[in-house]
């Protein structure tokens, strides 16, 4: 979707364990992929950043994870730790838990300077047909 702040790709806090999902969204021409996000406390702990920040770097991309947090009716836990995550992998801005605001400032200059300064990035194409 093209906004006015950049070309944004959609997907889903279990995307992030699909690389191939965001190598397609990034060959649809995104530079920022928002990630709403539900992971447990566990799989949180030991997955969400790492997997948006690898995700971010690999694809060249800023991923703004938005993640929800706490207990909920069912007995589940949420990880919460909302982030957002430059295209060199650091996290600019992260909520631990709870509701709230944050600002992260999203430099689509830093993010083709990194596109051409990483070799081992490259546009990738768009294979097969693409669904409206």
């Amino acid at each position: 979707m093209q906004a006015a702040f950049g070309t944004v790709g959609l997907s889903v806090c279990y995307d992030l364990r699909f690389p191939e999902f965001f190598a397609r969204l990034t060959a649809l021409g995104a530079e920022i992929i928002a990630v709403p996000s539900a992971f447990t406390a566990v799989t949180g702990a030991a997955h969400f950043e790492v997997l948006a920040r690898a995700r971010a770097i690999e694809n060249a991309c800023f991923v703004v994870a938005a993640c929800q947090s706490g207990g909920h009716d069912s007995g589940r836990e949420t990880f919460g730790h909302s982030l957002v995550v430059s295209p060199w992998g650091e996290v600019l801005a992260c909520r631990e838990a709870g509701p709230g605001v944050f600002i992260a400032t999203l430099d689509l200059q830093e993010l083709h300077r990194v596109r051409l300064a990483l070799p081992s990035w490259r546009r990738p194409t768009v294979v097969g047909r693409v669904s409206p």
